[in-house]
């Protein structure tokens, strides 16, 4: 009786054991398509995404430019999908039919990877789609004449009093401050005497000059370094003269602090969020002080996206609440100091924001 009761006892932890090895085993299928079979329900297998890129013909094979893709997956027997389109971005929904927008220009193949959930147990699904996104440049500066920036493209706010944050900085047009050398625009931030100020920079604007509504707007540029220093590129609605600040609506496409060396700031600014409370968003990147980057924002409609060097990293959903529908001026600016700058490192005596180019398309 000892040894049959040892036996089943053996027998019985056997057992257990292959029903949790069995618990988490996975399959494979042909295509690299894989599954989990883990929990209850039926793998949600033999996935089939389909694609129709908007406006393919026989002229333009990869679509018409638009860059948007509609997406269908069937059999839909999934509760959940998660897709990572290739571009950097990633949804998680439980329709298998959406569609998706790319926006880099050029023609380019996207890895799509496509995994389907139903409880615990998943399936993925990879598909290759060329995708032709057009754009037109509508305006923009390459700083290739050596000297003052172009006075047709850009104008200076002139002056100290903080500038709403508590800044020290004297914003002047002189070529001490902003000058093209070199293929870049530099924009020097000196600590100096002048005209009651302690520090002195530069503020350019396109106001009066050129303004856009919707567009992709690229700026490659290299930051400046030393504590205190807050250089950005940003956006502000043409009616600021007439309905003020927030109600104008602010696009904070790239702000960096030298006291936060490498974090990127994507900020949004408009009634009920601003200042302190705009709706933002941050990255981490490497070498923004010593190499340069590709800032870029994506304005449509019913998005505003952010990106460094083509990587998502903030999604606005756009609306008519907001006043992001309308013309914005480009403002390119290094502060220090103030309210967001923070403390001035005490042996700061220069630095400089380089800009290679900046390009808007429609």
């Amino acid at each position: 009786m000892i040894q049959n009761s040892l036996f089943s006892k053996w027998q019985m932890a056997i057992l257990m054991c292959s029903l949790l090895i069995g618990a988490f085993v996975s399959c494979s299928s042909d295509g690299g398509s894989s599954g989990g079979n883990s929990g209850s329900g039926t793998i949600p297998s033999d996935l089939v995404v389909t694609t129709e890129i908007v406006g393919v013909s026989t002229q333009y094979p990869n679509g018409n430019g638009s860059g948007t893709v509609k997406f269908s997956i069937t059999p839909n027997n999934a509760t959940s999908y998660k897709v990572v389109f290739g571009d950097g971005e990633t949804i998680e929904t439980t329709t298998g039919v959406f569609t998706h927008t790319y926006s880099s220009s050029g023609t380019k193949t996207y890895e799509v990877q496509v995994t389907a959930f139903n409880g615990l147990k998943y399936f993925n699904i990879s598909k290759s789609i060329i995708v032709f996104v057009a754009t037109t440049q509508i305006w923009g500066d390459e700083f290739d004449v050596d000297g003052a920036p172009n006075s047709t493209k850009w104008g200076y706010d002139l002056g100290a009093g903080g500038w709403g944050n508590n800044e020290p900085q004297y914003y002047t047009n002189r070529t001490e401050n902003a000058i093209v050398q070199g293929g870049v625009l530099k924009i020097i931030t000196k600590k100096e005497s002048y005209l009651g100020s302690n520090y002195t920079s530069a503020r350019l604007k396109t106001a009066g000059k050129f303004s856009f509504k919707y567009g992709k707007v690229e700026i490659r540029a290299k930051m400046p370094s030393g504590g205190g220093t807050w250089p950005a590129l940003w956006m502000l609605g043409d009616n600021i003269g007439t309905v003020s600040w927030p109600a104008c609506g602010e696009i904070d496409i790239m702000e960096h602090l030298g006291n936060q060396l490498n974090k990127i700031y994507g900020t949004l600014h408009y009634p009920g969020h601003s200042g302190a409370t705009g709706d933002g968003s941050t990255t981490m990147i490497s070498n923004a002080a010593t190499e340069f980057h590709v800032y870029s924002l994506d304005w449509r409609a019913d998005t505003i996206k952010f990106y460094v060097d083509n990587q998502l990293f903030k999604t606005f959903v756009n609306s008519a609440s907001v006043p992001f529908n309308q013309n914005f001026f480009l403002i390119i600016n290094c502060a220090i100091g103030g309210d967001f700058g923070g403390t001035i490192d005490p042996n700061f005596v220069s630095s400089t924001l380089e800009v290679d180019y900046i390009r808007v398309y429609n």
